[in-house]
């Protein structure tokens, strides 16, 4: 084989390449094994028809074919390492000449890794949002935490909003039963809106024993799109007490003796959640600076195959609720356009960053042990909810593995990167990565 490359920007190369047909034997005979063993010809033992016959059968056409799309893939890899090349993505392949016993001659464009220059990372300062803790938000989650310990009481007056009540439920069109559009004994909150349009409206004012109708339009079943009448019939109105803001609703909610001790650890853990929250904006402002300080270029061809698997995914996501592209765009008030420009936008930076931490890494020489990369396999099977080893065994499969293996060691290059640079507040205090690592891993703790 005989190669050249030409490079045609600073992220994608050509490669010309030339393989004489005796290169060409091995998998030629391949294909006419392969072949011999999917097809049945009378007289003849399965696997063991001579090349002539397939010939006659199949082509021989059709057996070049077949060894020339097994030779492309496997002499691009041969040039790639006698070029030295570190490759992305997949090539695009072109056949530019290629005849019965002549040597067969294409071309494959395929995007590389840029040479970058990584900045002087104690030269990069990023600026989070002061960490600050208003009373109001501790008073929401004790508020969060007293809805979660209400309780209800019946009362002898009409339903108001905010109020639970126990309903009946019939539902007629034109003097007839609708079917399924009866139920007895619904709990209800007055005013949530969680079942029939009109439903609050008519039973604010209703106390227990008391009924009265109301007109919906059904969404679903025989009578979609017609107007019902509803009879709703009220069996109790109850009140929902919240508990009173003492110690010993502490005790109750917590295991905390007072509510300044509870508050106390309130306010703790929400300052720890906006510590996690400054990690992740001096990340990405971090990274940020450094792509454009690095002119980082953008491989397309890369990108194109990520924006074209960010899109199934959506589509799969949608799917599954149910939905199709066109409803989303409705809803988002986006057209098919604006939505690819986002995913090329987001896809592009995020290439970038890849290429950014690789570099790095490189430089640096980082490494992953065995343990670093069972622990990355252990956390995702945990969140695909599959055994490790079962998961493992996916990833082979699927040829992925190497995939996660980069990403733990782009995790490891990140974490050099941030605690090398200057992270400020907006009031000018330096913010330390130790100070927000003890946050994290408290969090982490908590969650166990």
């Amino acid at each position: 084989m005989k190669s050249t490359v030409e490079t045609l920007s600073p992220t994608r190369v050509r490669l010309a390449i030339e393989v004489p047909f005796v290169e060409l034997e091995p998998s030629l005979k391949k294909a006419y094994r392969e072949i011999g063993q999917q097809i049945q010809i009378p007289g003849f033992r399965k696997g063991k028809v001579p090349p002539a016959i397939i010939d006659q059968r199949v082509g021989r056409g059709t057996v070049l074919n077949e060894a020339v799309q097994e030779a492309i893939p496997q002499n691009i890899l041969a040039a790639v390492r006698e070029h030295d090349l570190k490759t992305l993505g997949r090539p695009e392949v072109d056949i530019t000449e290629f005849n019965d016993g002549d040597s067969l001659n294409f071309t494959a464009e395929v995007d590389v890794r840029p040479e970058i220059t990584v900045p002087d990372l104690t030269s990069i300062e990023v600026t989070v949002d002061e960490l600050q803790i208003d009373d109001s938000e501790i008073d929401e989650q004790v508020n969060g935490l007293r809805e979660r310990f209400a309780t209800l009481k019946t009362v002898e007056r009409a339903a108001a909003e905010g109020d639970y009540v126990q309903i009946d439920l019939r539902a007629t069109v034109d003097g007839e039963e609708v079917p399924g559009g009866s139920a007895s004994n619904i709990s209800h909150e007055v005013g949530s809106k969680q079942l029939l349009p009109g439903l609050d409206e008519a039973v604010v004012g209703l106390s227990a024993g008391e009924d009265t109708t109301f007109t919906t339009q059904l969404v679903g079943g025989d009578f979609a799109g017609r107007d019902a009448e509803v009879l709703v019939t009220v069996r109790t109105v109850k009140e929902k007490e919240l508990p009173e803001l003492n110690d010993e609703f502490a005790q109750l909610a917590s295991e905390f003796d007072t509510i300044e001790e509870l508050r106390a650890d309130l306010r703790e853990r929400v300052s720890r959640g906006k510590r996690i929250e400054q990690i992740y904006a001096a990340r990405d402002k971090a990274l940020e600076q450094l792509v454009a300080a690095a002119d980082v270029p953008a491989p397309e061809g890369v990108i194109r195959d990520e924006v074209e698997s960010r899109k199934e995914a959506m589509a799969d996501q949608l799917e599954r609720i149910g939905a199709s592209m066109e409803d989303y765009l409705a809803a988002e008030e986006k057209t098919e356009e604006q939505i690819d420009a986002e995913l090329t936008d987001a896809a592009t930076q995020g290439v970038k960053v890849q290429l950014l931490l690789d570099t790095l890494a490189d430089a640096e020489d980082v490494q992953v042990s065995d343990d670093e990369f069972g622990h990355e396999i252990v956390h995702r099977a945990q969140r695909a909810g599959m055994a490790p080893q079962q998961y493992y065994d996916q990833l082979v499969r699927s040829g992925t593995a190497g995939a996660v293996y980069g990403d733990v060691r782009r995790g490891k290059a990140l974490a050099s990167v941030m605690e090398r640079i200057t992270i400020k507040d907006s009031a000018g205090n330096v913010v330390t990565m130790d100070a927000l690592r003890e946050a994290s891993e408290q969090e982490h703790s908590h969650e166990h």
